[in-house]
């Protein structure tokens, strides 16, 4: 039966345990199993290579992507890195121009040093992307929507091109959740996540997936996964299990909160410009309504007063509190250029110091814009900002 995206998060790979009928998949916080004979086992040997608490984690968020198989991780950088082990010397990938600024750091300063070549475009322009393709290109790395700037890309156009030149597409996949967006049904080859966000939702545990369904593709990662040994613990896939069973309601909130939140601050006097996939304001609002049935929790801004007006911004939040990560219950507020993509400063990635970015939590919408409301009560607006700019003539 095809079941619905709930039902799926909440029984897939999660029977009863048959031994005493726990309803709830048991924490098996092993690090080995007994084996009747030499290489006779009931399916597990080492936990390492797989865990009957891993096993159900992976399923369900298999099942979540519309993929054949998932493969989770201690974070989303330990997927990140055991997908880039795939390649080798000589090989071509291209990424979006504003990404995690992590992978940024992955890509540029850890992974070049072992002979991988990138290039950073504009995704949001297929065109730059098809530009970009080289012989020697293995795979196209997608964020949508974009980490902090919230572009989006047409997946489903990238994926088949790529697919005409046998160029994987990857697309993390954190900021919708599977939820939001399904990157498999558009075409791509896998979804990548931070199960720590929007997934696990609590921020109660650091976790990573890969969801695909390629044989070959599976059969290799399912190796590098085992030998490189990034994987989830069973505590933490236990954590990652509970918290993914209420991801579609958690979203929906997280999406109704979000869109009171960006209105709020799009009328604001303060603020010059707010991003959100959601606002018909967004440059790409169009494409996110084709490929997203839930815009998300995330909104960027910017205010008049610059960096200094953003830094007493997330200074006086009270609710939102000043934090790196995003996708939990809570709201979280931070300035990327300082504290999530330090690590892009000085490059093309270099993000604006004065953005804030907001992720938007489920408490009651009125209170979060009230919270907004009197962080920004003495910000400067359009009109204080350019009375400041008009000289004063002294008449000495």
């Amino acid at each position: 039966m095809d079941y619905g995206f709930s039902t799926r998060a909440i029984h897939v790979g999660q029977e009863p345990e048959p031994g005493t009928g726990s309803v709830i998949v048991p924490i098996y916080q092993t690090s080995t199993f007994a084996q009747e004979e030499v290489g006779l086992h009931k399916g597990y040997e080492y936990s390492r290579t797989d865990n009957p608490t891993r096993t159900a984690l992976q399923e369900c968020l298999a099942a979540l992507e519309g993929a054949k198989y998932a493969l989770t991780f201690g974070s989303g950088l330990g997927a990140t890195t055991t997908l880039m082990l795939m390649l080798k010397s000589g090989d071509h990938v291209i990424c979006g121009d504003d990404v995690y600024g992590g992978t940024y750091r992955l890509f540029q300063r850890v992974m070049t040093d072992h002979g991988l070549v990138f290039d950073f475009v504009d995704t949001s322009r297929p065109e730059e992307v098809a530009a970009a393709i080289r012989p020697e290109t293995r795979v196209i790395w997608l964020e949508t929507p974009t980490n902090p700037l919230l572009k989006l890309v047409d997946i489903k156009a990238i994926s088949a091109l790529a697919r005409e030149r046998g160029v994987l597409t990857v697309v993390d996949n954190t900021f919708a959740s599977p939820y939001g967006q399904q990157p498999l049904a558009l075409g791509a080859d896998i979804a990548m996540h931070s199960t720590t966000k929007y997934i696990g939702g609590h921020s109660d545990v650091v976790g990573g997936a890969l969801m695909l369904s390629n044989d070959e593709v599976y059969e290799r990662l399912k190796f590098l996964q085992n030998a490189a040994g990034a994987v989830t613990g069973p505590f933490d896939s236990w954590l990652t299990l509970r918290g993914v069973k209420t991801l579609a309601i958690r979203m929906r909130e997280h999406e109704r909160n979000a869109l009171a939140v960006a209105r709020f601050l799009e009328e604001h006097p303060a603020v010059e410009r707010v991003i959100y996939p959601g606002l018909p304001s967004h440059p790409q609002y169009d494409l996110a309504k084709q490929q997203m049935r839930c815009f998300g929790g995330m909104i960027s801004a910017t205010l008049h007063g610059g960096e200094a007006a953003a830094r007493e911004m997330v200074r006086r939040t009270r609710l939102f509190t000043l934090a790196e990560s995003l996708g939990g219950v809570e709201s979280l507020i931070e300035l990327p250029a300082a504290m999530t993509h330090a690590s892009v400063a000085g490059s093309k990635l270099e993000v604006p110091a004065g953005l804030v970015r907001l992720s938007v939590g489920i408490e009651d919408a009125e209170d979060l814009v009230e919270d907004l409301r009197q962080a920004l009560a003495d910000a400067p607006t359009q009109e204080t900002t350019a009375d400041a700019d008009v000289p004063v003539h002294s008449e000495a």
